[in-house]
């Protein structure tokens, strides 16, 4: 099944979006996608609540990533 493959990508990278804005953002949490959320594919508001859970465990480039967009949207929020 060649299609499985693909449409596990096309999840992770629609995830890794939520936090990330660039090719290399999105590649940073990946990995951490896979090892630490893959039971929460393929629902990207579950996987992105999973890495916040997970914070101490993600790799560090993640981890920035991850960061950076909740210092983002902690941002939008206080301008309400």
């Amino acid at each position: 099944m060649k299609s499985a493959p693909l449409a596990l990508f096309v999840v992770l990278i629609g995830t890794a979006s939520a936090f990330a804005e660039t090719g290399a953002e999105r590649a940073a949490c990946t990995p951490d996608v896979m090892r630490l959320c893959a039971s929460q594919i393929p629902n990207a508001g579950a996987i992105t609540l999973c890495l916040r859970e997970n914070r101490v465990a993600l790799s560090s480039a993640c981890r920035t990533v991850v960061d950076r967009s909740d210092r983002s949207k902690g941002n939008i929020a206080n301008r309400r």
